[in-house]
C-alpha cells in the first residue's frame, strides 16, 4: 500500500553521512554572501534530513552552453559560501531534482526548495511451494532497471539501471515500469560464467518479472517482485542414478529451439526460469537429448541417459511437481 514516507528522513538517512565536498571559496570573509538551503517534499513544511546532492552553478552561462560550478555539498541543509552574484541553486533525490535561480548578496539568506516527488522501494521474492518458496532474494543477485513510459518507444525509456533491491530511490511524480532479472552466481560449468568470467560474475537468467507503478509526490512506493526459478544440475549417466561423465558438454533449449546456455562439465548447473526446456548432451562424439521441467524454488537434478534413443522422459527430477502453482506476480503493497 501507499504510506506516507515521514519526509522520508528515516528511509534515506544511511545517505545523510555523505561527507560534503570541499567549497571552492573561503569560510566567512568580508564582502561574501552566505546562503543557508534547505528542501522538503511537496506537500510537507519539514525538512528533508538526508540523501540529498546540493550544487550552486554561476547563473551566467559559457559560450558553449555550460554552467560553472561554484561549490557542492552533501548536507541534508548546508550552508555556502560564494561572492555576490546571480546563481542556480540545483537540489536532486535520487532521481528527482529541484532548481532555482536567486541574486546573492553580501547577506545571510536561507532558501528552501520543493522537490516535487515520492520515492520507490523494491523487493524480490522467489515464488513457489518449494524448500526455496516464498524467501527473500539475495538484493545482489537481482538486476533491476528503471523506465518511463515514451509514446515514441514501445519499450519505455531507461531512465535508471542500477536500481538494488531494498534501497530507496527519490523518484519524480510520474509513472513507471521497472524489470527484475534474476541473476545466476551459481553457474558451476556455465561458459562465460565463473572463472571465465571472473570471479563472483553473475549471469541474467531468463526468470525475468515486470511491474508498471505510480509515484506520487511525497509518499513511498514498496514494491514485491515475484520472481520464479530454480537450480538446475545437469548430469549425463549411463543409467538412472549413475555416476556423470566427466568431459561431456550440454546446450540448454527451450521447446521452441532458442539457446539458453552452453555448459561444460561432469554436473554443470544453472538458474533457470519455472517451464519446460530440451538438454542436448554431448560425450565421445555422441549426441543425447532429454526434456525436463523446471518449478520455480525446487532445485533438482535433471539425468540425461547415455543411451540411443532414450526417451525425453527419462530426465527424471529428484522431486515430483506439486499442483497449484500460479503464475509470476508482481504485488505492490
Amino acid at each position: 500500500m501507499f504510506r506516507l514516507a515521514f519526509l522520508l528522513a528515516l528511509a534515506l538517512a544511511a545517505a545523510a553521512g555523505a561527507p560534503a565536498a570541499a567549497q571552492s571559496v573561503g569560510d566567512l570573509d568580508a564582502g561574501l554572501g552566505t546562503l543557508r538551503l534547505s528542501a522538503s517534499l511537496a506537500g510537507s513544511t519539514t525538512p528533508l534530513t538526508g540523501g540529498l546532492h546540493w550544487r550552486l552553478f554561476s547563473a551566467r552561462a559559457e559560450p558553449d552552453g555550460s554552467r560553472p560550478l561554484i561549490v557542492e555539498s552533501n548536507d541534508a541543509q548546508p550552508t555556502l559560501n560564494a561572492p555576490p552574484g546571480d546563481y542556480v541553486v540545483h537540489v536532486s533525490l535520487g532521481l528527482a531534482s529541484s532548481a532555482k535561480r536567486l541574486a546573492l548578496g553580501a547577506e545571510v539568506r536561507s532558501e528552501r526548495l520543493i522537490l516535487n516527488a515520492g520515492a520507490l522501494r523494491i523487493d524480490g521474492v522467489l515464488n513457489g511451494p518449494g524448500a526455496n518458496g516464498g524467501t527473500p532474494i539475495d538484493p545482489s543477485k537481482l538486476s533491476i532497471a528503471i523506465y518511463v513510459p515514451d509514446r515514441n518507444n514501445p519499450e519505455a525509456k531507461l531512465v535508471y539501471s542500477k536500481a538494488r533491491a531494498g534501497e530507496i530511490i527519490g523518484l519524480p511524480e510520474g509513472s513507471y515500469h521497472i524489470v527484475s532479472t534474476f541473476l545466476d552466481t551459481v553457474g558451476v560449468g556455465s561458459i562465460g560464467v565463473g572463472k571465465a568470467a571472473g570471479a563472483g560474475a553473475a549471469t541474467p537468467t531468463n526468470s525475468i518479472v515486470a511491474a508498471d507503478i505510480k509515484i506520487t509526490a511525497g509518499k513511498l512506493v514498496e514494491a514485491t517482485l515475484r520472481h520464479r526459478c530454480a537450480t538446475v544440475t545437469i548430469k549425463l549417466v549411463n543409467a538412472p542414478g549413475g555416476e556423470a561423465l566427466a568431459n561431456s558438454n550440454f546446450t540448454v533449449l527451450t521447446p521452441g529451439g532458442d539457446l539458453i546456455r552452453d555448459l561444460v562439465g561432469a554436473f554443470p548447473s544453472l538458474v533457470l526460469g519455472e517451464g519446460e526446456y530440451v538438454v542436448i548432451a554431448r560425450h565421445e562424439s555422441k549426441t543425447y537429448q532429454a526434456t525436463f521441467e523446471v518449478q520455480s524454488g525446487v532445485d533438482r537434478d535433471v539425468e540425461v541417459v547415455a543411451q540411443e534413443g532414450a526417451k525425453p522422459e527419462e530426465a527424471k527430477p529428484e522431486e515430483a511437481k506439486p499442483e497449484g502453482v500460479k503464475p509470476d506476480a508482481a504485488s505492490q503493497d
